[in-house]
């Protein structure tokens, strides 16, 4: 019933109807299930880490192995922040677990909390998702039109070139982006503003965007889409259970991550 239930997409109503038996009776017998933790780990990991929300305050921060695909730790959280993702980074080499490299999005903040010595990936999608947020998918300006472009290579080329292209739109567009106008108070501001962050963003965080690249023996992946597609898949199971309690969401949770 349980298995019906969490992976059969079974509906308590459907689960009834099947057994012969109330809702209630469904209710309790699936709340009486015991759920197993898993307590084995590989010895050496790429970590990957990331978090999803079911609502505004109820969240579920997750840590995988992508050599391996197993997931190694979550906590249920009612904000992501960078201490809670320490704290679980902590734990992970509290069981004796070798960090050889973290692959997450760009949380302000997040990669000054790691030792140098373990290598840094910065989710390539999350950084297209930035500058989208800035550009939108079809900017209008055509300086906007070309970094874009430049932006959608990110996931598609290797370093040199990618670093190439986008020094060359800057040199092509360093003018332009500094432009400034006065405002009634006579201060001087930037013009093109969401254009000059979408820049920064991809300028500031280059160290860490080709990671894998820099490290390929290590097999360090470049998004963190394996978490995302976990995520996808589980709320898409829950949605054919609306209206659960949290804490039967989260038994839910516990039996589809095992961790």
């Amino acid at each position: 019933m349980w298995k019906e239930y969490t992976t059969g997409k079974q509906t308590y109503a459907q689960l009834s109807l099947k057994y012969a038996c109330s809702i209630k009776t469904i209710q309790r017998r699936i709340d009486a299930v015991k759920i197993t933790k898993s307590n084995t780990f590989p010895s050496v990991v790429n970590l990957l880490m990331d978090t999803t929300y079911f609502g505004r305050k109820f969240g579920v921060m997750v840590f995988k192995d992508a050599l391996l695909g197993q997931i190694l730790l979550k906590q249920y959280v009612k904000q992501e922040t960078n201490n809670l993702y320490l704290q679980g980074v902590e734990e992970i080499t509290r069981r004796g677990i070798t960090i050889q490299s973290i692959s997450c999005d760009g949380r302000k903040g997040l990669f000054d909390l790691f030792n140098d010595d373990i290598p840094i990936q910065m989710c390539q999608f999350h950084q297209v998702a930035i500058v989208r947020r800035y550009l939108t998918k079809k900017p209008k300006m055509q300086a906007s039109k070309e970094l874009w472009e430049q932006t959608l290579l990110l996931v598609q080329t290797d370093k040199e070139s990618f670093i190439g292209g986008l020094e060359l739109w800057y040199s092509k567009w360093e003018s332009f982006l500094n432009e400034r106008n006065t405002d009634e108070k006579g201060k001087k501001r930037f013009i093109h503003k969401k254009l000059r962050s979408a820049y920064r963003s991809l300028k500031n965080n280059l160290p860490y965007l080709f990671t894998w690249y820099d490290k390929f023996e290590l097999k360090i992946p470049n998004t963190t889409n394996s978490i995302d597609g976990h995520f996808a898949d589980l709320k898409n199971k829950l949605r054919n259970h609306n209206g659960l309690s949290i804490a039967r969401k989260q038994k839910f949770i516990n039996e589809f991550f095992k961790a």
